[in-house]
């Protein structure tokens, strides 16, 4: 028996796959959310619907989570407000930069085995070892 933990994780992963998949065998876009949502702001090929569909999905996730488990996820934030808002900048503007977003390049990147997507993830792998090194062991601050 798997424990609720760790089915939960697994049931998530599985629909984040599955809606990736359907994206692109349905409509044959990548499930990049970055480039999604920006869409839903712009004239992207009159798929603005489609797109405020996706993202309407992610949003409703904390209630669909509650049916299934009986109470919402639990959901931690420790930064301040500036915080929060500095970094959602530095990951708009990084995932401008990088042409996609970690759902994107790690879901669907490599699940085509593309190259850019490889850097990208091995990147963002690198990238957030080094902030959590730094973060706890106060390197160079």
């Amino acid at each position: 028996m798997i424990p609720a933990i760790y089915l939960q994780s697994l049931l998530g992963g599985a629909l984040i796959g599955l809606s990736a998949a359907l994206l692109l065998i349905l409509n044959g876009r990548i499930a990049g959310v970055s480039g999604i949502a920006a869409g839903v702001f712009g004239r992207v090929n009159g798929e603005a619907a489609t797109r405020f569909a996706f993202l309407a999905g992610l949003v409703a996730g904390p209630a669909a989570y509650r049916l299934a488990f009986g109470a919402w996820p639990p959901i931690h934030v420790s930064g301040s407000i500036p915080l929060l808002i500095g970094a959602g900048l530095l990951v708009g503007f990084g995932t401008r930069l990088g042409s996609g977003c970690t759902s994107g390049h790690g879901v669907c990147g490599l699940a085509r085995l593309s190259r850019r997507s490889m850097v990208a993830v091995a990147t963002f792998l690198v990238v957030a070892v080094l902030t959590v090194t730094i973060q706890k062991h106060g390197i160079g601050l």
